[in-house]
């Protein structure tokens, strides 16, 4: 089988980490797109002297522009400024809508009919510009943050009760923001619902913390925000992707009635494979549940309507 051609836009932590994830995983060909230059090739070439060692064939290829990356399969994109402390997602909304913008008119121009995953915050906003930009179908655009948000509270919930992660499963819906909505009722821990595990005020807990997982990295960085978890939560979906792999995952999809919501991007569980976002999962949600989640709606629509680009 033809090895996919795979587009990370942005040579940054997060979209050097994923060129790394992707070769490592040999999940196909990658090419790292970024304006400075000279950065995504050395970061490529670095990449390459390491494929000996980690045995893998694919190429990995550092440009400036956009004409090599034609007929994409997936294109990746990371490229926008990142939060400083203090600096709340939607501080970020207007200047990276318009680098957004910018690169997925390039990108469509050349790959007219590939996968795209937003990796630039606001995601949820983010996506909303990109698929107008793109005209791509709905099945064909997603953002990454529900794999994120849920790996944080999978971590999180695996810390407290000292379990392996490996059995943890966790469910988070909403915006990528402290508007998300992490569902304890729809996690577990090998089959063992969570709330059985564990006080409510202790999911309280991890729950917040969860909610507030992105912030907390930037305040310990204080120069920078998160990219090995984001990396390996863009990687986890490209590979359902590629390897057919038919798994349930929550991203940011583009919602036309589902659980109430129309015209926005909102993160629910989606199956993801070759074809795309295939359906999106309606899980039956509480009262209190249902409200946090449209309160999450609200939130994108407000930043949708003050986007100035």
């Amino acid at each position: 089988m033809a090895k996919k051609k795979i587009t990370v836009v942005g040579a940054g932590h997060v979209g050097a980490t994923t060129a790394q994830l992707l070769a490592y995983k040999k999940l196909g060909h990658v090419f790292i797109v970024d304006v400075l230059e000279g950065i995504p090739q050395g970061k490529a070439l670095d990449l390459m002297e390491s494929a000996p060692l980690e045995n893998f064939d694919s190429r990995i290829t550092g440009v400036n522009s956009y004409e090599q990356t034609a007929n994409s399969d997936i294109v990746i994109i990371t490229a926008g400024l990142a939060r400083k402390p203090g600096m709340t997602r939607e501080d970020l909304r207007d200047k990276n809508a318009g680098i957004v913008k910018s690169v997925c008119e390039e990108v469509i121009k050349y790959s007219p009919n590939c996968f795209m995953i937003l990796v630039t915050n606001p995601l949820d906003t983010m996506t909303w510009v990109a698929k107008n930009v793109t005209g791509l179908d709905k099945h064909r655009i997603c953002g990454m943050a529900g794999v994120l948000d849920s790996t944080r509270f999978r971590s999180f919930i695996a810390m407290e009760l000292g379990v392996s992660n490996e059995d943890v499963h966790a469910t988070v819906l909403g915006l990528h923001g402290n508007d998300m909505v992490p569902m304890p009722r729809y996690s577990s821990v090998a089959g063992i619902p969570l709330t059985e595990l564990l006080s409510k005020e202790k999911i309280d807990e991890l729950v917040d913390r969860t909610k507030k997982g992105g912030a907390e990295i930037v305040q310990l960085l204080k120069t920078g925000s998160a990219y090995y978890a984001p990396a390996s939560s863009i990687v986890n979906m490209v590979e359902s992707i590629v390897l057919e792999k038919n798994r349930i995952v929550p991203v940011a999809a583009y919602l036309e009635g589902e659980y109430g919501i129309d015209g926005i991007f909102m993160g629910v569980p989606v199956l993801l494979n070759w074809s795309g976002i295939e359906k999106v999962i309606e899980l039956p949600l509480t009262d209190e549940e249902n409200k946090a989640l449209q309160s999450s709606a609200e939130a994108v629509r407000q930043s949708v309507a003050q986007l100035s680009i």
